[in-house]
């Protein structure tokens, strides 16, 4: 690696060290509050049935009557995991209260805001929604609303399925009826349902975590960072704040709104949404805190004189629990927005639950797991070590090409070349497990990220797996003080310096900067991760020194037998 690469990695390396600091300054600066608001549920709209194209003259008309005055009332459904707070505000969900989700100090995690538009409300404009009085009755399977206006009665029943139709104890279903008391046909133009808003739980959320979510055969979203504006870099594609998000899209099977480790999501099951809305609201002005609410748009349909459209919609209200969302119909699953690595992230929280339900414990299953990996990749790591130690014999030899080929770089490389094809040494051995660790890394950096089963779960001093292990903060800096990815790094340091010097001086100054790059990667992440990572190295160090136990090999020449024809390339 010549002079120039050894600048530009070590100007990677400041810039990560310095934004991580500003991140942090900016964090201590403007602590985020101390929110119990969660991402709504996601409600499974339902299906409308085939409608004719509307006339010239049926008359248009609007679910929701103008805002007037009027005392806002409100009832509670509730079943041993959810809560509903409707209200009568709009006909919808103001709060789901998730009563076995503990937030900060003390409260429940409540999951939309009550000063945002309730789930299940009907609007022309989500921008400005007309959320009227709706009257409100209840009876032993659910709560009913419903708004009046000359062209059409719409009716609205929140209600949880029966026990034969039961899914989920998270799930809820909301059944809408357009009913024509008229004399002509109604046209209802396409509408907008909202979906609900969600919110940051924890000090430490990055603004990625809270999403407006949805899918159609791919998932896509946009977060709040969306909205903010942008300086641009160096001044270039500089843009201001963008107040909405609005998309036509075509046979979307859902809508969600998420945060970190919760989600309301809504599945239209008679119909499919043809559009998404989304905006940015300010949660805090001094902290710079915000959320982010959407809504799904839903096609047009008319209702003749004296007929009844229904749909009906599947609400999840809940934590985003991959076990549970993967048994839904509507790939309620894909709201875990594992991405690339799809495949190892749900191996992985697969195995990491299968772990935790004979152990008990989410650490022990992290070090269960842990182990697992290890010992499948240990023949690999083997046979790595050994040919790391292979090229360590070489190294005289190599060296002396070096200086005689010094002014040579092109036949020095040749030579070097040469030199391990003689002696059967695959110069690039020695990273094979190191590559194959990279998939496994991010698998579970995503993974863990949106793990809500390791939310509250402790370990040792660690009080909370699922954020970092912060446990002071430097006077003065505000710097925190996270013990494990400290540990992480000893123990990198630690594998580093026992690992077989190969003679390739590129391979080793990467490996020296390895720890240095995971350290600024893992701070301020899950400690889960980081006590995934010390254990995999302190295990790959006991290994090392189980091959350091072996006789180094002596470098010999590979011969092949006389009479065998060399294999075509």
């Amino acid at each position: 690696m010549d002079r120039t690469a050894w600048i530009a990695v070590t100007l990677c390396v400041l810039g990560l060290v310095g934004w991580e600091v500003w991140v942090t300054r900016q964090r201590m600066l403007h602590p985020a509050p101390v929110i119990a608001t969660a991402s709504p549920a996601p409600t499974i709209a339902s299906a409308s049935p085939e409608l004719a194209p509307t006339s010239p003259s049926s008359a248009s008309v609007s679910p929701t009557p103008a805002a007037s005055a009027f005392q806002e009332k409100s009832e509670v459904l509730r079943n041993s995991d959810l809560e509903l707070h409707l209200t009568n505000r709009g006909g919808g969900v103001s709060e789901v209260v998730l009563p076995n989700y503990e937030a900060e100090q003390g409260k429940r995690v409540t999951l939309n805001s009550a000063t945002q538009t309730p789930i299940g409300a009907i609007m022309q404009n989500p921008a400005a929604p007309e959320l009227g009085e709706w009257t409100m009755a209840r009876d032993a399977s659910g709560v009913t609303f419903e708004s009046k206006t000359p062209e059409m009665t719409v009716r609205k029943k929140f209600s949880f399925p029966a026990a034969q139709e039961k899914k989920d104890n998270f799930v809820a279903q909301l059944d809408i009826d357009f009913a024509n008391p008229g004399a002509q046909a109604a046209a209802m133009p396409d509408y907008f349902l909202s979906v609900g808003s969600s919110a940051p739980i924890h000090r430490n959320d990055y603004p990625s975590f809270t999403r407006l979510v949805w899918y159609g055969g791919k998932t896509k979203g946009v977060d709040v960072g969306w909205f903010a504006p942008s300086n641009g870099f160096l001044g270039i594609n500089q843009r201001a704040a963008r107040p909405v998000y609005q998309e036509d899209l075509k046979a979307t099977d859902w809508v969600a709104t998420s945060d970190q480790f919760f989600t309301t999501l809504i599945v239209p099951l008679t119909t499919k949404a043809n559009g998404v809305w989304g905006r940015r609201f300010e949660i805090n002005a001094a902290t710079q805190t915000y959320g982010v609410e959407g809504a799904m748009r839903l096609p047009a349909f008319r209702v003749d004189p004296g007929q009844t459209v229904s749909t009906r919609y599947e609400l999840y209200l809940g934590p985003k629990l991959y076990h549970r969302l993967s048994l839904l119909e509507h790939n309620e699953a894909e709201v875990m927005e594992f991405g690339f690595f799809k495949l190892i992230s749900e191996a992985l929280l697969n195995a990491l639950n299968t772990f935790h339900s004979f152990l008990g414990n989410y650490a022990a299953a992290i070090l269960a797991l842990t182990a697992t990996v290890k010992l499948a990749l240990w023949p690999l790591q083997n046979r790595a070590n050994a040919s790391m130690r292979r090229m360590q014999t070489l190294n005289p030899k190599m060296q002396e090409l070096r200086e005689k080929y010094k002014d040579d770089p092109t036949r020095m490389n040749q030579e070097v070349m040469k030199l391990y094809k003689e002696h059967g040494v695959n110069p690039v051995g020695g990273c094979l497990p190191m590559f194959i660790q990279i998939p496994i890394f991010f698998g579970l950096f995503t993974m863990l990220r949106q793990a809500v089963e390791l939310r509250g779960a402790s370990f040792l001093w660690i009080h909370d797996l699922s954020q970092p292990d912060t446990v002071a903060h430097i006077p003065g800096m505000g710097w925190p003080v996270n013990v494990l990815p400290l540990f992480m790094a000893a123990t990198s340091f630690w594998m580093t310096y026992l690992t077989p010097k190969s003679g390739d001086p590129t391979q080793q100054r990467m490996m020296m900067f390895t720890p240095v790059i995971f350290i600024i990667f893992c701070y301020n992440f899950a400690a889960a991760l980081a006590l995934y990572y010390t254990t995999q190295n302190l295990l790959t160090v006991l290994q090392l020194y189980v091959n350091k136990r072996q006789a180094l090999p002596e470098p010999v020449k590979v011969t092949t037998p006389a009479g065998r024809p060399k294999r075509r390339r």
